[in-house]
């Protein structure tokens, strides 16, 4: 049952990040990834709130799978950029300093490099 509420959620956040990205497109144009940037971050504001609401049980009596529903499927659907800056957060909390700027420098890098090297890669083998 777990998985089919994470399934569900992740379509319905998939959706919902198409929708918001391509509204905020239009009103803000294509020149920078404005409905991308939209999503991230409101994603991150949405993870942060969820993750703080349901920190203690004492504090908010959810449910594991509405929190699955909602954290893993929606947001993760919705944005993956929601669990890193979530995690980012937590290793600050933690005042592991270090770690949470290799965290924030080491994905943005890497995941550039990664998209560069499969859209390099597939348009080559597709041209």
């Amino acid at each position: 049952m777990t998985y089919l509420l994470i399934a569900i959620g992740s379509a319905l956040g998939g959706v919902a990040r198409h929708a918001c990205g391509v509204f905020v497109a239009q009103r803000f144009g294509q020149s920078f990834p404005w409905g991308t940037l939209f999503v991230n971050v409101t994603g991150s504001l949405a993870i942060g709130v969820v993750a703080a609401a349901v920190a203690s049980q004492e504090k908010a009596a959810v449910a594991q799978t509405t929190r699955d529903f909602v954290m893993i499927g929606f947001l993760g659907g919705f944005t993956t950029f929601s669990a890193f800056s979530l995690q980012t957060l937590q290793l600050l909390k933690q005042q592991a300093l270090g770690l949470a700027a290799a965290n924030a420098v080491g994905s943005v890098i890497t995941c550039l490099i990664a998209v560069w090297i499969g859209y390099t890669l597939t348009e080559r083998f597709t041209s």
